[in-house]
């Protein structure tokens, strides 16, 4: 059922217990990546423990096999292991709010694009795995859909909540109340569309992340970007909305077989120590590196590349979930 008691979701920037990150481990949906994804969610995951001045890193694997590589690759990490369809935990993975206890959100792979075995119930599975008090939530929601400044204030896309393919039945003041109900966001700033050829129809966590109170990062279109009007609007709707928007240099067009991929600085995560930015290999990567760092001088900002781990569709912010606390 849907919880009726009063709740608050901390900014990503508040401090972590720990944090869960998924560890590849079908090798065939990975082919070939399977090795050099896993290289670059260990580097990810070394970047967020920062030597033990981080969080506890749990890297999740989907079986004993996958798991004595992660132990073996990660001997800094806890290694549990919670069978899934794929590593993406901000959108499979419970949502932890500021008493401790969790939110299970249904999951439909994408809009029913991916139907993996084990995405739909790992989030019940990890809750229990940290003795958390769980709340289930009656409708379709992935993490990577919103994000939150600490305040009540949540950012997303018209693309991605308001498709039908999620939750047909609910209304845009529907879902703005259970958003209410369920994390404690009283206030919902909505963007229209998300990167092109994201799958996920459009996901925050590509496009706008909050930076601090009231305070959101919103790519700037480099040369022959395919992406230019989405920023554009985005920053557009933000400002309107009475949020200070500040700029990150995009990575531009970036094409793996030929085809443009939903690259992101935007997918960085916030640990206690570091920011952890994915680069691809792109003109502007050192240039993110620096404008991030500037947004949080009392963290390192490190950049890792996250080639590999773009092949499944998403980069480090996609494949973690924090605990606060």
């Amino acid at each position: 059922m849907t919880t009726t008691t009063a709740v608050s979701t901390p900014a990503e920037w508040a401090h972590h217990k720990a944090v869960w990150i998924g560890f590849p481990s079908h090798a065939d949906l990975w082919l070939d990546d399977l090795e050099p994804a896993r290289d670059e969610v260990v580097a990810f995951a070394r970047a967020v423990h920062a030597e033990g001045r981080g969080e506890t890193v749990i890297l999740v694997a989907a079986d004993v096999g996958s798991a004595t590589t992660a132990k073996r690759l990660a001997p800094f990490a806890e290694v549990v292991v919670e069978p899934f369809g794929d590593i993406w935990l901000r959108d499979t993975a419970p949502i932890i709010v500021a008493d401790g206890s969790a939110r299970d959100f249904q999951f439909n792979g994408w809009g029913g694009k991916y139907d993996l075995p084990g995405d739909d119930t790992i989030g019940q599975r990890l809750a229990a795995s940290r003795h958390k008090q769980v709340e289930t939530c009656a409708w379709v929601l992935e993490g990577g859909a919103i994000d939150g400044d600490g305040t009540g204030t949540v950012v997303t896309t018209q693309q991605c909540l308001l498709n039908r393919n999620r939750n047909p039945s609910l209304t845009k003041e529907e879902i703005e109340a259970r958003l209410a109900s369920d994390l404690g966001y009283t206030r919902v700033v909505w963007l229209g569309d998300g990167l092109v050829n994201d799958h996920t129809d459009g996901h925050v966590d590509n496009l706008a992340r909050f930076v601090g109170e009231g305070r959101v990062a919103i790519p700037q279109a480099a040369d022959n970007d395919p992406n230019w009007q989405v920023y554009q609007n985005a920053a557009r709707d933000a400002a309107a909305a009475g949020l200070t928007v500040v700029t990150i240099p995009s990575p531009g067009r970036v094409l793996r077989d030929e085809e443009v991929v939903p690259a992101s600085y935007m997918n960085f995560y916030i640990g206690n120590a570091a920011v952890v930015v994915p680069l691809y290999g792109a003109e502007n990567d050192q240039a993110a590196v620096v404008a991030i760092q500037a947004l949080f001088p009392d963290r390192e900002v490190v950049g890792q590349r996250a080639d590999h781990i773009l092949t499944g569709g998403g980069s480090f912010h996609c494949i973690s979930q924090q605990i606060p606390g």
